[in-house]
């Protein structure tokens, strides 16, 4: 089952999970960055780098996503993901950490083999 969105494409069915912590915590963003709360678009994706080989990549867009990109929709977060990425990130959850350890977005990848102590890269 897929549901279209405001430009025509269609969206998946959920391959990266959106937590109701992140979920909030990305509509905050999107409103400190002048962008619509109830209708942005959030890019994740993996870049090399880091002490384990990958890094994540997040960043908060208008809600249009790109040729190639795979669309998914999840706790009323659009999602945009290219191709090379989602292959390391499917079945990914995303949450938000506000706790004593520190604060940010906290990323559950079954697809990594292995992650650097901090926690900001990994390696598949």
């Amino acid at each position: 089952m897929s549901i279209a969105i405001e430009n025509k494409k269609e969206i998946e069915p959920i391959g990266i999970s959106v937590t109701t912590k992140a979920s909030n915590a990305l509509k905050r963003i999107a409103t400190r960055e002048n962008k619509d709360p109830d209708n942005f678009g959030l890019r994740v994706g993996v870049k090399g780098g880091g002490c384990s080989g990958l890094v994540y990549v997040l960043l908060i867009e208008d809600n249009s996503p790109t040729e190639g990109d795979r669309v998914l929709n999840n706790n009323d977060v659009n999602i945009f993901i290219d191709k090379k990425s989602y292959i390391y990130l499917a079945g990914t959850e995303l949450d938000f950490s506000d706790g004593l350890n520190g604060k940010g977005f906290v990323f559950q990848n079954p697809n990594a083999k292995k992650a650097c102590g901090c926690g900001n890269s990994f390696g598949v």
